[in-house]
């Protein structure tokens, strides 16, 4: 198929395209470097449309409107269809794309919150959507070898690869084209690598899309834009104006230090010593001393260990199950779903606390599971809900605590819904960063600004039933020994003293 560009004749805006697309579609959220930046890997691509009003060639302008801050560059592929694609199989999908090319998917933060996810408003602008400059065949390249570079000011910024897509491309054809027909020229949009940021009047952005291993190396040849200041106020009589907040300019900037913001605080982490008491501390002793600071509800009940002689000690990860249903689960228990994002980002020291509402009709991991975990150096797991492969997983070794085993898998009873919220496991609300200990007598979770309080009392409270322990043995009556009264207070005083 051989391109046309410019068939609509002075409009100059699509002279890089075979004309005006009738729709452009975008990917929120498709590179893995992306994804991990912001922290979430959405199991299904989702989708967003442009205007074809917001398309512009290379050399052109983008205007900054007065009164805003964020506007952010987006290097990103773009697939121009060339044949008509309706539930098009994805073995035949690549068919069905004629050219692929650079686009600029810039995005003003400003008004992102007042478009809740539509992106009308705030990536739909007139000069949001650069293309070009030059088209390449989509037949002469490998989808999955395509590379995309990004510059400011001639600094390297985005360099990726389709290797690195959550979603191949050709998946993106095949799953558009279940819902809607893709037409000749229509432009799908295929995301962002890492490295997207904030540009100023003033800043020059080039984009290029090329495939280094192909024949002849074809290339988009480089989309450029230079940022310009409006002066043109947004009318506050007729909709939402523009505003920006410390979450806003962190996604926009890419990071909260390349927003100039102070960092978030680190999560709690353990120190070597105060892990090394609670190692010495019994949850029995944990519990009183949390009941006595009027923290009652802090035990995770109804659960019992694999390994009754282990004990669990680090901090809470969580993962929350909800109740089965089958039309849920199709859109959030298949591919990397919220509990496989879980097991598979947890940190040395971690326990993973899953919420399965006390359900245990069927296993909420497995040995898999288990054995990533323990990959990953995880403390421990602890779920209100069932284990699969019981003797499995207790062969793995790490610390688990269960309402029971069952031999369904999770789907039977639960969706996979989301990581790393406050959660209920065993009738008691765990958030993360909670410090979760756990031994024969079950499972406690201490908030971290007492748990250095909490253990220096459990250990010296240890101590002294010990010392009573010993009293008791040797032939000494409970009465006035425990607890003590002031005649054997004197006397322990005494002895821990003298030692």
């Amino acid at each position: 198929m051989s391109a046309q560009p410019g068939r609509d004749g002075a409009d100059r805006r699509f002279s890089a395209l075979p004309g005006r697309p009738g729709k452009i579609v975008a990917v929120h959220l498709n590179y893995v470097s992306r994804a991990d930046q912001r922290g979430r890997r959405p199991a299904a691509p989702s989708y967003f449309l442009k205007p074809s009003s917001s398309v512009a060639p290379s050399g052109g302008t983008v205007e900054r409107p007065a009164g805003t801050e964020l506007l952010a560059f987006e290097g990103e592929i773009a697939l121009v269809v060339g044949t008509t694609a309706r539930r098009v199989a994805l073995a035949r999908a690549w068919d069905h794309v004629g050219w692929v090319t650079a686009a600029n998917d810039f995005g003003l933060y400003d008004l992102r919150a007042a478009d809740k996810g539509s992106n009308v408003r705030s990536k739909g602008g007139d000069g949001f959507t650069p293309i070009g400059p030059g088209l390449v065949d989509a037949r002469t390249v490998d989808p999955g070898a395509l590379r995309l570079r990004t510059w400011v000011n001639g600094e390297l910024r985005q360099d990726d690869t389709t290797a690195g897509l959550l979603f191949p491309l050709a998946r993106l054809v095949a799953d558009l084209s279940q819902h809607l027909t893709l037409e000749p020229g229509d432009v799908i949009l295929a995301g962002t690598p890492a490295g997207s940021s904030v540009v100023v009047p003033g800043d020059v952005v080039e984009i290029e899309v090329d495939a280094p291993d192909a024949p002849g190396a074809p290339t988009s040849g480089r989309l450029v834009t230079t940022v310009t200041q409006g002066d043109h106020p947004f009318d506050d009589g007729l909709g939402a104006l523009p505003g920006v907040d410390d979450t806003q300019r962190a996604e926009a900037w890419g990071s909260p230090d390349a927003a100039g913001l102070e960092p978030a605080p680190a999560p709690f982490r353990l120190t070597t010593e105060l892990h090394d008491k609670l190692v010495r501390a019994p949850v029995a002793g944990l519990s009183a001393q949390l009941r006595r600071r009027g923290l009652d509800a802090v035990t995770v009940d109804g659960v019992r260990p694999l390994h009754p002689d282990a004990k669990l000690v680090g901090t809470a990860r969580t993962l929350r199950l909800v109740p089965g249903r089958e039309d849920l689960f199709a859109r959030h228990g298949g591919g990397y779903n919220a509990q496989k994002r879980a097991f598979d980002t947890l940190d040395e020291g971690d326990v993973l606390v899953i919420d399965a509402r006390g359900d245990a009709g069927s296993g909420t991991f497995g040995d898999i599971l288990a054995l990533r975990a323990h990959a990953r150096g995880a403390a421990g797991i602890v779920t209100d809900g069932g284990v699969r492969d019981h003797d499995a997983v207790a062969a793995v070794g790490i610390p688990v605590y269960s309402a029971g085993d069952h031999p369904a898998v999770l789907g039977r009873r639960h969706v996979p819904w989301e990581v790393d919220v406050a959660v209920g496991c065993g009738g008691t609300t765990v958030e993360p960063g909670d410090v979760v200990v756990g031994d024969a007598d079950g499972v406690v979770v201490i908030p971290p600004a007492l748990v250095e309080e909490v253990v220096d009392a459990a250990l010296a409270q240890e101590e002294e039933d010990g010392w009573i322990a010993e009293q008791v043995a040797a032939g000494h009556p409970v009465e006035g020994l425990f607890p003590m009264d002031a005649g054997w207070r004197a006397r322990y005083d005494a002895w821990r003293t003298g030692r």
